[in-house]
């Protein structure tokens, strides 16, 4: 039973859709302060991040398993994960560019690039270490709410329910991954360390820009 439930948390908090997630939050619960888009926009740009940063690099890395680049879609091999997370970087990479140039949404595009940059993060780390993408992404979600809290013009209610949330999804996905047995605790921590830092960083200096 814990270990279904373990798959079931790797699975619906994969890295790939958590970017998803938090456009989501952005755009139909934060303020709207960061977010100048209709709500059919918004939509659409929730849409297609999904497909960009989900579906396409989701279905790259399918192929490559059916392929025989690599043994697992889990990407359990350190050695096996270098192109399947340069395919994900890449599409965060495009995310950003396609979100920023069509939608003028600025605000999401750098926080799709930030996503990008914590993944090439990943890839350079996984060369020598096996570390935590899913420690990575949640820490991403971590970082984002964090960097609204400290954001002085923002109203910060909500944002700290959803930083509460995002803390606690952290530490069931960590359970997830020591239980699945795919990481040790230092790699769980340290991927959670690099998500949380880049993003907090990347919005907290790219954002007053954004919205001032």
């Amino acid at each position: 039973m814990l270990h279904r439930l373990a798959q079931l948390l790797s699975v619906v908090l994969h890295p790939l859709l958590v970017p998803t997630y938090l456009i989501a939050a952005l755009t139909y619960s934060l303020p709207g302060e960061l977010l100048p888009l209709s709500i059919d926009a918004g939509k659409q740009v929730l849409l297609r991040t999904w497909l960009i940063t989900f579906w396409l690099p989701a279905l790259l890395i399918w192929v490559l398993q059916r392929l025989g680049c690599i043994s697992s879609v889990e990407l359990y091999e350190r050695r096996q994960r270098p192109l399947p997370l340069l395919i994900a970087a890449m599409a965060f990479g495009g995310a950003a560019l396609h979100v920023g140039q069509l939608y003028q949404a600025s605000s999401l595009a750098i926080m799709l690039a930030g996503v990008g940059l914590s993944v090439l993060l990943t890839l350079i780390i996984s060369f020598f270490w096996k570390i935590s993408a899913h420690g990575m992404g949640m820490g991403g979600a971590i970082g984002l709410f964090g960097a609204l809290l400290l954001h002085a013009r923002l109203p910060l209610a909500q944002a700290w329910l959803w930083l509460l949330l995002a803390v606690l999804l952290a530490a069931a996905v960590g359970w997830a991954r020591l239980r699945l047995q795919a990481h040790t605790p230092a790699q769980v921590l340290a991927g959670l360390a690099l998500g949380t830092g880049v993003s907090v960083f990347v919005c907290l200096y790219a954002w007053p820009a954004v919205v001032s």
